[in-house]
């Protein structure tokens, strides 16, 4: 609820406060007065749009500061979506508007705004949110509420009251689950996809690995040996008769070794019966002889069977050349690489594991899907039972201010589902018969605007989080009937709302808790060097007075001024009298009739 609103230097005002209070507050005045610059300084106060002739003339700079009193509800509100901490029940919001010189000789000033929530620098966009939630403002391009779809939802939702409400948290949780799994869905999807490449290299991995038939870590150094055997056979053949000539089969002059040991086993066997410590010589001899004899054969052998093989040689050639690039990208040895087979059989194994999830994955998705849908299926039938309420309820609500022929309905279109339903919510509107129902805001002129906002916010009094409600000439151009009607509706919808509002109708004016009347004066600056020289006539175009200045002024009306107030507005709807006294006194009496009527309205119903 606005309690106060501070202006400085904003158009016509060069200085003035006001407070307000519960219930319904009447603005009234002459045509161009200045009412409107009152609503305008507060749209400016809550992020609305100003300009160079915001300013004051002749001044640099302008302030508005609006008190609003906080509900809980609108606190915790404050604190959960914009952070803004309110430690009281009260809260500041405030605009220093500030005039910035052009940057060039042809350039034209601009004014820049700071915003301010509780004394602290504000964004536009979160001051614009925090609008939406103190004051709804029905004027000339100020129904943008009116005109938008999620507004419109949401006041249908309100209006269908705690179960609907319910259902659209059941909804908004139901949607929380349904794309938290869509979302496990697509990032395990997208790890399978970016495994896919790898697992692919791995596999041909694997494939080379196996093909390669690795079961001997072992093999690449007994298949290095048999082809230096291979290699080298002819020389092998050749060493090894030399070596048995060596040992065993001595030719020529040559004696071999063997013959050279018996004979000195002879010699000795001879000398051993004059000499027993010759034994252990003899001994050794004979072994020594006995291991020649045997070392000759085996050398003999060896040569006999050693034979070259050049296609085992270019096979085993083959082989190794296979084995050391297989150590190379998976060694550095045998062992390493049969370690790497293993471990990539493990790998490319755990394939089953990944399609038991993704086929967990999905259907969770489709369990949580379906229980998204059921839970939208429920909260449209809720919303279409309270349409049908709610189109009955503002079409009798807005007949009887003048729109008795309107046609209104509330269309469903079915949309993606969001945290909020399937549902595209949207008011259509036909003010005349036979004119084809159309969406509100292609259809409605601003009066009709005005009006249909007063009627819905009618029926919607009790469940509108919104307390400031603040109307500009709804009234205008109605009938004493129809001004009756919104009169009433008015003084209906103050009685759970704050309610402003200019009006010309004495009618509507009488049924206020508070009148205010706005007025243009004519004031003195203090400056008297403002004026012009008396011996100087002042220039061709140029104000004659400078020193004149015109101010609004706002004033509150005690009984007997309102009354007064009530006569002069009475006195233009009573129509030309030649008789200006009878005119009066007509009017002063109608006014009297009026606040009666208007009191005996206000007492509350037993």
């Amino acid at each position: 609820m606005l309690l106060s609103l501070k202006i400085e230097n904003f158009a016509l005002i060069d200085a003035l406060t006001v407070e307000f209070g519960r219930g319904l507050h009447v603005l009234t005045g002459e045509t161009g007065a200045g009412k409107s610059i009152l609503l305008d300084a507060i749209d400016a106060v809550l992020g609305g749009r100003t300009t160079v002739r915001s300013i004051r003339s002749g001044a640099t700079a302008a302030a508005i500061t609006a008190e609003f009193a906080l509900s809980a509800e609108l606190r915790q509100w404050l604190e959960a979506e914009l952070g803004i901490a309110v430690a009281g029940d009260r809260l500041t919001c405030a605009v220093d508007l500030t005039l910035t010189e052009p940057k060039s000789p042809k350039g034209r000033p601009t004014v820049r705004s700071r915003l301010r929530v509780n004394g602290r620098i504000t964004p536009k966009a979160t001051v614009l949110r925090l609008r939406d939630r103190l004051v709804e403002i029905a004027a000339q391009g100020q129904t943008a509420a009116l005109m938008d779809g999620n507004c419109q939802r949401d006041w249908l939702d309100d209006y269908g009251g705690p179960k609907l409400l319910k259902a659209r948290q059941t909804v908004a949780t139901a949607h929380a689950a349904a794309r938290a799994a869509q979302q496990a869905l697509d990032q395990h999807r997208t790890a399978i996809a970016s495994q896919k490449e790898q697992r692919e290299f791995l596999a041909f991995q694997l494939t080379e690995l196996r093909t390669a038939q690795l079961d001997d870590p072992q093999e690449l150094i007994q298949l290095t040996q048999e082809r230096d055997r291979l290699s080298h056979a002819v020389e092998l053949q050749q060493h090894s008769y030399q070596v048995y000539q060596l040992l065993y089969g001595g030719e020529g002059d040559d004696r071999a070794c063997a013959d050279l040991l018996g004979k000195a086993e002879a010699v000795l066997s001879q000398m051993l019966p004059y000499d027993d410590r010759l034994a252990g010589t003899l001994e050794m001899v004979s072994s020594a002889l006995a291991q020649v004899v045997a070392a000759g054969q085996d050398i003999h052998r060896y040569g006999t069977d050693l034979e070259g093989d050049p296609q085992r040689l270019e096979t085993v050639n083959d082989r190794l050349a296979t084995l050391k690039i297989i150590c190379r990208k998976y060694g550095p040895d045998l062992a390493d690489a049969i370690a790497r087979q293993r471990e990539l059989e493990n790998l490319l194994g755990d394939n089953d594991g990944q399609n038991s999830t993704l086929e967990k994955l999905e259907q969770e998705r489709d369990r949580t899907r379906q229980a998204l849908e059921t839970a939208c299926d429920r909260l449209r039938s809720l919303r279409q039972t309270a349409a049908h309420t709610l189109e009955a309820r503002l079409t009798a609500a807005i007949a009887p201010l003048g729109m008795d022929q309107v046609q209104f309905q509330v269309s469903f279109e079915d949309i993606a589902p969001t945290p909020q339903g399937r549902d595209r919510i949207i008011y259509c509107f036909s003010p005349n018969p036979g004119e084809p129902l159309q969406p509100l805001q292609d259809t409605a002129s601003g009066g009709e605007m005005s009006r249909f906002l007063l009627a819905l916010k009618t029926c919607f009094s009790q469940v509108d989080p919104v307390e400031t409600l603040i109307f500009d000439e709804i009234d205008a151009g109605v009938s004493g009937r129809v001004a009756q009607a919104i009169a009433q509706q008015l003084h209906q919808l103050a009685q759970h709302h704050q309610v402003l509002c200019v009006t010309h109708q004495p009618i509507v004016a009488a049924m206020a808790d508070r009148h205010y009347r706005v007025d243009k004066r004519t004031i003195q600056t203090p400056d008297p060097a403002a004026d012009p020289a008396p011996d100087q006539p002042p220039p061709p175009g140029a104000d004659p007075s400078p020193s004149v200045r015109t101010v609004v002024r706002l004033t509150m009306l005690d009984p007997d001024r309102r009354r007064i107030e009530l006569a002069q507005l009475a006195s233009g709807a009573l129509g030309d009298r030649t008789d200006e006294a009878h005119t009066l006194a007509a009017a002063s009496a109608f006014a009297d009739s009026l606040l009666d009527r208007a009191a005996s309205l206000r007492q509350p119903t037993p």
